[in-house]
């Protein structure tokens, strides 16, 4: 049977968004996580947080596709200092970007409802998955918001 993404998907998918403490929802196309190929959809909207983190030991990539809206890719050095970004942008053509392992990252959304799609090496286990940087605050704890706002001001937004 054919896995599909469609407008009426994504629409229900953007509305439980809406409603997630984290401003931010995944949807699982693999069965499990010992999938070795994971894909999944993220609808992000403005104001997520996702902690700058990498994908090592286990060494893995990830790759990041724009279906909707307009999403910064973020690359840190092992200080935390922004050394690249990329912005997704549906609108102007920039659709997708690889980020290798070992990479410090993050992503931020810099409009509401926007759609990504993802495929990264496997198997998910949440205790080696991501390794969150030590130099930037945690998600919920204080100072997100102000590290976030930082870092766009950085990439000029």
């Amino acid at each position: 049977m054919f896995i599909t993404i469609n407008n009426e998907d994504l629409k229900k998918l953007e509305s439980e968004s809406k409603y997630s403490p984290r401003k931010r929802l995944n949807y699982n196309f693999h069965k499990n996580p010992d999938d070795l190929l994971q894909r999944m959809l993220h609808i992000l909207n403005a104001g997520t947080y996702i902690q700058p983190h990498k994908h090592e030991d286990p060494d893995k990539r990830e790759v990041f596709i724009v279906l909707k809206g307009k999403v910064a890719a973020v690359e840190y050095n092992d200080y935390g200092q922004v050394i690249n970004h990329f912005i997704l942008d549906h609108s102007k053509g920039n659709f997708g970007i690889e980020i290798p392992e070992k990479t410090w990252h993050s992503l931020i959304a810099l409009e509401d409802n926007c759609v990504l799609y993802e495929v990264k090496d496997g198997p998910y286990s949440p205790e080696d998955d991501k390794h969150f940087a030590p130099w930037a605050p945690k998600e919920n704890e204080p100072g997100c918001r102000e590290y976030l706002q930082t870092t766009l001001k950085k990439i000029g937004y």
